[in-house]
This record gives structure tokens, sequence and C-alpha cells, in this order.
């Protein structure tokens, strides 16, 4: 096949996800409306910081959550109500999903000043990038005009977003659904370069991998021992660790160099270097060689999937409250 007709399979393949609204998507959006959208958010994240060092990373998680399930239209804020069944309840997101308090006060600021312009669509996507590069990280061009959704998918939450005890063809499958390819999987997996994970997510790993009764193989052994000292088999399930314990604040590379060394802190994050044979073991060492590289293409795929399925025009509606739908 061509390059040039696997462009155009690509184009195809990616057109329903965007319901031919990524045209409508623009980094001026706000630029008559809203000017100061950018470091309003900007000012609320570098507030937030300053107490709660794991903010960026909870932030942009927001994001992704968000966009997994029914593209980027802000129903992982919504809480339940009498029309409403929470996303925030679903297994991936429930006790582990936050910083939706700094997402009301970056709302709140918004709403200040520019009353019903800005989207809380918007503001995860403006989040994203404002906590990545206060962390070190890159900067990239965030694309605006989504509407925020009038409904939640509570079951499409529960099955779209990958799972931290998920194998590498299931993850890869769930990133395809939304139109995101390896790189893009491997790129975005990256974000685990800082915040924490609780015990629950990775325990399994440390004494009973797959039902073997024994350690998953593939875990360094030093680290190993040190993650069993701060999970015990018996112990509180919540603790919480780095995901990255080299820089764990930092927005950088080392996640991918932890990986080649056997300490990618999830198996989801292991699988990405530890599956023979896998694809996703070239883009690994591209990204752990060169920072820059990674920062290039952790941009582009933040773009790509602040593209999914976004609702534009007159479809949904601008939320005065994140957490409800207008008028409700």
């Amino acid at each position: 096949m061509s390059p040039h007709l696997i462009l155009v399979v690509t184009a195809l393949v990616m057109a329903p996800l965007l319901r031919g609204s990524n045209g409508q998507l623009n980094a001026t959006f706000y630029a008559g409306t809203c000017p100061n959208v950018s470091s309003i958010v900007r000012g609320v994240i570098q507030t937030a910081l300053q107490s709660d060092t794991r903010i960026a990373a909870s932030l942009v998680r927001l994001h992704f959550h968000d966009c997994f399930v029914d593209g980027c239209d802000g129903s992982l804020l919504l809480d339940n109500s009498s029309s409403i069944v929470t996303e925030k309840d679903a297994p991936p997101n429930v006790n582990s999903t936050r910083g939706f308090d700094v997402v009301d006060n970056i709302k709140t600021a918004l709403e200040s000043a520019c009353p019903g312009v800005v989207s809380c669509a918007d503001i995860l996507a403006i989040a994203a990038e404002a906590s990545v590069s206060l962390s070190g990280g890159p900067t990239w061009t965030v694309l605006l005009g989504r509407r925020d959704s009038t409904t939640a998918n509570s079951s499409g939450a529960s099955s779209a977003l990958p799972g931290f005890s998920e194998g590498l063809t299931n993850i890869t499958a769930k990133f395809a659904a939304v139109g995101l390819n390896i790189t893009d999987l491997v790129a975005l997996s990256g974000a685990h370069t800082f915040g924490r994970a609780q015990c629950r997510t990775f325990i399994a790993r440390l004494y009973n991998f797959s039902g073997t009764g024994n350690p998953d193989p593939t875990l360094n052994t030093t680290y190993l021992a040190t993650l069993q000292t701060t999970c015990p088999q018996s112990g509180n399930l919540s603790t919480l660790t780095n995901l990255d314990p080299t820089t764990p604040d930092t927005f950088d590379s080392n996640y991918f160099t932890n990986l080649q060394n056997n300490t990618g802190l999830l198996q989801s994050d292991q699988e990405l270097f530890s599956t023979s044979g896998a694809a996703t073991i070239a883009i690994v060492n591209s990204f752990a060689s060169s920072q820059t590289t990674f920062f290039q293409s952790f941009g582009a795929s933040m773009i790509n999937m602040g593209n999914i399925s976004p609702l534009t025009g007159t479809s949904g509606e601008i939320r005065t409250n994140c957490r409800k739908v207008n008028g409700s």
C-alpha cells in the first residue's frame, strides 16, 4: 500500500470519530471572547500546585478519561443527578480520578472573566497542557471550540478506558477504537512520568501475578523489594507510590528509561517494553534515547486525543457549572 493511500485510509477511518468537527477546533477560538483563557487556567493550576504537587498529573488524567468516553465532551465532570449516572463512579474512575475541585476553581475564574463562554471540555484540554508545561514538559498548541455534553456514559467509562492490569493487545485495541495508533499509545503512556498510583493498581504484580502465586517476572527485583515494603500483602491498598521512582513530579523521558530497566510501576506500563516482539519496544527505545522526540510526539498525540469526537457548533452546551447540566 502506498504512503498516500495509507494517509487516505487513515483519514477515512478517522472521519467518523471526529464527526467532521476537527476543522472547527482551532487555536484562536476564544481570541475575541476570552483572550486570557490560557493564562487564567494556568494561574489557578500554579496556585493548586503549591499545596498539591500531584495535581498536575491528576488534571492530565481527567482529560484522558474524558476523551476516551464518547469523546472530549466534559461528560466525566458531571455528578449524579435525577437524569445523570456519573462516570466518576465507574470502576476506572471511582476513588481514583481527582482534581475536580481545581476544575471548579478554573471554571469560577473563567465565569468571572468571560461568563458563559469557555466550555468545561476545553478547560480540561487547556489544563492538561498547562499541567505538563508547568512540570517541565513540552508545550503544544491546544485546539479549542469543544462544547459540553448533556449526558454521561457510566457503562462506556467502564468498558472504554484502558486498565492498569490489561494486556498490550487489549489496550492497543482500546486506543484504536478512538482512532489512536501505537505511537499515540506509547507517547500518552509517558504521562506516567509523574503522578502517583495506589497499591491496589499493582499489588498483584508483587505477590500473585496472573494467578501464578509469584511476582511478575518482568519486575526488577530490587524495585520489587522496595514496592513490597511500600505495599505489604495485607496492607492499605490506597497507599500511594510514585509512578516514576526517579523524578516523581517532573515531566521527562525517565518513564521510558524506567521501562528499559524493568521499573515500570503498572503492568500496562511495563508491557510496552516487555511484551516479546511488540512494535511498542522500538518506540520506547526511541523516546528513552531522545527526550526531544518524546516531547514532540507527546504534544502531537495530545492533540490527536483532544480531537476525539468533539461536540461543536450548536451541539451540546457551555455549562456554567461543570458538575451539572444547565438548568438542572
